[in-house]
């Protein structure tokens, strides 16, 4: 097939960046999204977030007028909708994005369009997106019911980057195409070669949606039993690092890294979507869930027992962010603690988080909490407490920290075993 023009339904971490590679091979590109901000600053060639070299390739391809950002769908040969797919409060997904990107594109859809669908989503979200255009334009065809002669094409493409690094991702990992047919899935696949470099493969829809949630399942149970070991050295009075270093040994043998909870956009959220569909086959999915969201109340919890021992403590928090690096908050398991512990006002809450330039809502309107640099908060604070391993916090002078309380989530400090 023959792409010319490409909408990105979605201008977030994941749309963003892909408009951006698109747009860099020379297509013309519209950008939608619902957030006015967002647009405007797309028009003015910046990105609303932090991504290495991302401002860079923005600034050209809308210099170049190959990438432009707009409120309301417009006419294109393929579109991707890259839209939010958060879990409810009691852990059931919420696609609603993905229905109103569905139902803001479906009045401009024409005789062979391809719709991609690149949010992680429960499976059967592609059979059932095919329902709802079918619904909104009985004017066309779709897949299920015109397989390999269908008007419009739908896939199902899940995203596969690691924010701080989505440029190179983008073109480098591996792709899986879940098309309603094999025409929709061949369509997707030509339309990523144009800057995609890495294996691709071909698939059902369903496969496809469940191969994304099992990604993050997976590391979501391997997390959760570092995390478990963490809790266990604790109260054995052992170094998880030392311990974790020497099993690592084993030549089939690779615990992950232990830390304050999990955060970011997919592995809290994911693993929930296959626990809704099937809960009874589910056990360990969802043991693994609670595992990893009842850490961060386990860290405020370690830090309020050693608080007890001052009258009035100063208390450095060092890293908000879900991981090193980035100014991502979704879902961070840092953020969580800094909040809890501010709720609790144990005393005066010293922030570090040189990725943002406030305090994010829960920490902003409480008293005695400021956003501080690392140097005062380490030189002033009686506990430090350290959240998130940001390359900035290495330079941290271990001297200085001597005679204070440690709290390392994060084995930021752990010194590596010597070989002998």
């Amino acid at each position: 097939m023959t792409f010319k023009t490409i909408s990105v339904i979605g201008l977030g971490y994941v749309g963003l960046p892909t408009a951006a590679m698109f747009a860099s091979r020379g297509l013309s590109v519209i950008g939608v999204d619902v957030k006015e901000d967002a647009v405007a600053r797309v028009r003015a060639g910046e990105a609303h977030f932090v991504e290495p070299d991302l401002d860079i390739v923005m600034r050209a391809v809308v210099t170049a007028g190959n990438l432009r950002a707009v409120t309301v769908p417009e006419p294109a040969d393929a579109f991707l909708i890259a839209v939010p797919t958060p879990i409810r409060d009691d852990h059931t997904a919420d696609v609603s994005a993905v229905e109103s990107a569905l139902a803001s594109i479906a009045p401009v859809l024409k005789r062979g369009d391809l719709v991609i669908i690149e949010s992680t989503c429960p499976v059967g979200t592609t059979a059932r997106a095919a329902e709802q255009l079918r619904r909104a334009r009985p004017d066309l065809s779709l897949p299920d019911d015109a397989p390999e002669a269908s008007d419009i094409l739908l896939t199902y493409c899940p995203e596969r980057i690691l924010p701080g690094q989505t440029l190179r991702e983008l073109v480098d990992n591996g792709r899986t195409f879940g098309g309603l047919d094999r025409r929709s899935a061949l369509a997707a696949r030509d339309l990523y070669t144009l800057f995609a470099r890495g294996p691709m493969r071909m698939t059902t829809a369903p496969t496809a949606e469940l191969s994304k949630l099992v990604e993050n399942a997976f590391r979501d149970v391997n997390v959760a039993f570092a995390n478990e070991l963490s809790t266990v050295c604790e109260a054995l009075g052992l170094d998880v690092w030392t311990v974790i270093d020497l099993a690592n040994l084993h030549p089939r043998v690779n615990i992950l890294a232990p830390g304050p909870g999990v955060g970011g956009h997919c592995i809290p959220v994911d693993p929930w979507f296959i626990h809704e569909a099937l809960p009874e086959q589910t056990p360990l999915i969802r043991t693994a869930r609670e595992v990893n969201d009842r850490k961060p109340h386990q860290v405020a919890e370690r830090v309020v027992a050693v608080a007890e021992r001052y009258r009035d403590p100063t208390i450095a928090l060092l890293g908000l962010t879900y991981k090193p690096n980035v100014d991502d908050l979704r879902e961070s398991p840092a953020l969580q603690v800094a909040r809890d512990l501010a709720q609790r006002e144990i005393g005066r809450l010293l922030v570090v988080e040189p990725h943002v330039d406030a305090l994010p809502a829960g920490l902003a309107d409480r008293p005695r909490v400021e956003l501080t640099t690392l140097q005062e908060a380490a030189a002033q604070a009686d506990i430090v407490v350290i959240l998130v391993a940001h390359n900035r916090f290495r330079s941290l002078d271990r001297g200085a920290l001597s005679h204070k309380i440690v709290i390392d989530t994060v084995g930021l400090l752990t010194v590596p075993l010597v070989s002998m």
